[in-house]
């Protein structure tokens, strides 16, 4: 049986939208998703010290787990990118902290495939080094971290679809979950 963690950002749990939605694509595949939630108050968000506390909070997790699980990490919790480079670990990064220079680290030195999702109106993405690091991307103009663009609440709305999509056509290609 495969299984899944998701990794919450610094605002909202693993059922947040995002979080949640890419989970269900996990879980409707036949994974056991595991949906993290913090223990406590985190360090500062831009210190290099925030990776390894991700770390510490993620990787007990994935131990107990045991496999290669796929991990569904949001903005924060995309400092668990060293974990899953560290085990060889697929992963979709839903709004990474690309502009954290650890976070980018991590991912170039990614040997799983992952998935990159951001948009161009946040400013912790970097589109140009998202496509240098994985040829899954999905880069939603005008999104900001959230994911949401300008307009009517249905455009944002619209986006969790193309996000839902592009995490589907992203297990697909990697053959997640593996017989």
């Amino acid at each position: 049986m495969a299984d899944a963690v998701v990794v919450p950002g610094a605002l909202f749990g693993p059922a947040a939208p995002l979080l949640m939605y890419a989970g269900d694509v996990a879980a409707q595949r036949g994974a056991t998703v595991h949906r993290y939630s913090w223990s406590g108050e985190f360090p500062q968000l831009d210190q290099p010290g925030i990776e390894s506390w991700v770390g510490g909070e993620i990787a007990p997790l994935v131990d107990s787990v045991g496999g290669r699980p796929l991990l569904i990490g949001k903005s924060l919790g995309t400092n668990a990118a060293a974990v899953a480079a560290d085990r060889s670990l697929p992963a979709v990064w839903l709004t990474p902290l690309l502009t954290l220079p650890w976070v980018a680290a991590a991912l170039g030195r990614a040997t799983a495939p992952f998935l990159l999702v951001g948009g161009t109106a946040d400013r912790l993405w970097d589109g140009d080094l998202a496509r240098r690091l994985s040829p899954h991307v999905l880069e939603v103009a005008g999104a900001d971290h959230g994911m949401y663009v300008p307009g009517p609440l249905t455009g944002s709305i619209a986006v969790l679809g193309r996000v839902v999509v592009a995490v589907e056509e992203f297990l697909d290609g990697i053959g997640w979950p593996s017989p």
